[in-house]
C-alpha cells in the first residue's frame, strides 16, 4: 500500500534513492539526508501511514518493528550502549515534514534537552 506522491513510498518502490542501511519485510531504514547528529536514520514502515493519528490496531506489528529496527541499528552502528534517541513527529507543528511515519534515530553525541 503506498501512497503515489510520497516521498517515503517512492523509496520504498525503489523510485527514488536513499543510502538504505537495514531491510525487513514491514521496515526500511536509511541515512538522512541532512543529519541533525553524527549518525541520523530514518526508519519507515513499507506501508504508507501518514500520521501517527493513522495507526490502527492492525499496525501494531509494523509498529512494533520500527523498534526493533532501531534496536539493531543502533547496535550495528556501535552506539547501542553509548545511548541514542528516538524521535516520532506528528502533524506539521510537531515539526513532520513528510506524512509517511518514521523514527528519527540520532546518536553520534551527546543529545541535549529539551530538544527544541
Amino acid at each position: 500500500m503506498s501512497e503515489k506522491n510520497c516521498l517515503f513510498c517512492k523509496i520504498v518502490a525503489g523510485e527514488i534513492p536513499a543510502d538504505i542501511i537495514y531491510e525487513s519485510v514491514t521496515t526500511i531504514a536509511f541515512r538522512d539526508i541532512n543529519p541533525q547528529a553524527p549518525l541520523h536514520m530514518l526508519i519507515i514502515p513499507r506501508k504508507h501511514i501518514a500520521t501517527i493519528n493513522d495507526i490502527t490496531p492492525q499496525d501494531q506489528e509494523v509498529v512494533g518493528d520500527l523498534y526493533l529496527a532501531a534496536r539493531d541499528i543502533a547496535s550495528s552502528e556501535g552506539i547501542a550502549d553509548e545511548g541514542y534517541r528516538i524521535v516520532m513527529n506528528c502533524n506539521e507543528a510537531a515539526g513532520q515534514t513528510v506524512f509517511h511515519i518514521h523514527m528519527h534515530l540520532l546518536g553520534g553525541r551527546a543529545l541535549t534537552w529539551p530538544p527544541g
